[in-house]
């Protein structure tokens, strides 16, 4: 058991939940590697009684986890609207231009700094996995390969960087030292500057039974109620909230400094932390009972799927999403049960998913094996998935959801 909780330091005695042992969601497999010993480790997650703050113990460094990293975030045209959108939203409320300087807080592969530089706007990415940062450079987006923390963001203002609006979007989750982190920004952001983070909300995770977003590379899982309190304890006030669809229910909060008084605080703030203490989020009970439900989906998905297999139905994934591979892992789903997946990342195909080795191959394949089932595996942008792969109704194939709750899609 983790001893302490990663931010105010209160002993951790109460478990969320338990998904046994997993590989790292995004640690995929070469061909070659098949018959070597994978690395696993316990997915158990804690919830501190003090501050409610949801945490992963760290057993991996972030080096070892991102420092080579699997996802693109420009495979995802949902994602990319939802980066464009962003992008001029934050134009229009706050009038950056081509005096502003944008900050973004791993930034992948420039999938929304992008946006900002069309109209004009400086940018800078910080990223610390270097194979994706390339891909950023390689667009013209000037990214530094760093871990964000105090020490960079000293580094970036000694320099005379910083930031009129400083972002994350689905960041604030991966950090395991998180008072290091918001140090930073607080350090970074310009005296009248924004700051954004995005990242999912707990209180969807527990009534959606989103279990499968909890992996390795995720170390928290946050409530308003929380990250308001990790925000305040380095000087940065909450002003707005937003509850967005992304990732089965994100937020998205915006930050100043603690004693700029240009903009006032939005009811938005209240408003949502009370919609979370009727919720129970400021109790223990609702985050110890969460366990139970989760086990209840396991029976019911592997159920369906046993059910199909026994009546000769072919099924194949579709993606190959760090969600996904805690979701088979935990229920002990292989090639028995699905026979393969495709992802239209090219950084993916041809290699193996971690812990189960479900091959991935190119979408293409699933017009060529016509599967009776395509399991959807990044839940999150099913819409778009269902849209892109219609051609599955031409025989009869039928798509399917595992996560919240088995449902097929005729």
């Amino acid at each position: 058991m983790p001893s302490k909780c990663r931010f105010c330091s209160h002993l951790l005695e109460h478990t969320f939940v338990n998904l046994g042992m997993s590989p790292l969601a995004n640690a995929f497999l070469s061909q070659e590697h098949l018959n070597c010993a994978e690395k696993f480790y316990p997915l158990h997650t804690y919830v501190c009684s003090n501050c409610f703050l949801v945490q992963l113990e760290e057993f991996e460094s972030p080096d070892s986890i991102f420092s080579d990293y699997a996802y693109f975030s420009s495979y995802s045209d949902s994602w990319l609207r939802h980066a464009k959108n962003y992008t001029d939203l934050m134009v229009e409320r706050f009038g950056f231009d081509a005096n502003s300087q944008i900050v973004e807080l791993a930034s992948n592969d420039g999938y929304l700094l992008q946006y900002f530089q069309q109209k004009g706007i400086p940018v800078l990415g910080i990223e610390p996995a270097a194979n994706v940062a390339k891909v950023a450079e390689e667009k013209g987006i000037p990214t530094l390969v760093k871990f964000f923390g105090v020490e960079t963001a000293k580094e970036l203002v000694s320099q005379g960087k910083q930031a009129d609006l400083l972002l994350g979007n689905n960041v604030l989750a991966h950090v395991p030292d998180l008072n290091d982190f918001v140090a930073g920004m607080k350090i970074l952001l310009k005296p009248n500057g924004v700051l954004t983070m995005e990242f999912p909300h707990v209180l969807q995770l527990i009534q959606d039974n989103l279990f499968d977003t909890i992996y390795h590379e995720h170390f928290s899982y946050f409530s308003l109620l929380t990250v308001e309190k990790v925000f305040a304890s380095h000087g940065l006030t909450l002003f707005d909230v937003e509850e967005l669809p992304t990732h089965g229910g994100s937020l998205r909060i915006y930050g100043k400094h603690e004693n700029f008084e240009g903009i006032g605080v939005r009811d938005r703030i209240s408003q949502l932390k009370a919609k979370e203490v009727q919720a129970g989020l400021n109790q223990i009970e609702i985050y110890v009972g969460f366990g139970e439900q989760v086990k209840s989906s396991k029976r019911q998905l592997l159920s369906f799927l046993i059910d199909a297999k026994n009546q000769g139905k072919s099924i194949a994934g579709y993606g190959a999403p760090a969600k996904a591979n805690t979701l088979l892992n935990y229920c002990g789903i292989r090639t028995d049960l699905i026979d393969y997946t495709v992802d239209l990342s090219p950084h993916k195909q041809g290699l193996f998913l971690p812990g189960t080795q479900i091959p991935i191959y190119h979408p293409d394949k699933i017009r060529e094996a016509k599967p009776d089932y395509l399991a959807i595996l990044p839940w999150n942008i099913k819409d778009e998935i269902v849209s892109q792969m219609d051609y599955i109704r031409e025989w009869g194939g039928k798509f399917v959801v595992l996560i919240p709750q088995v449902e097929v899609i005729g």
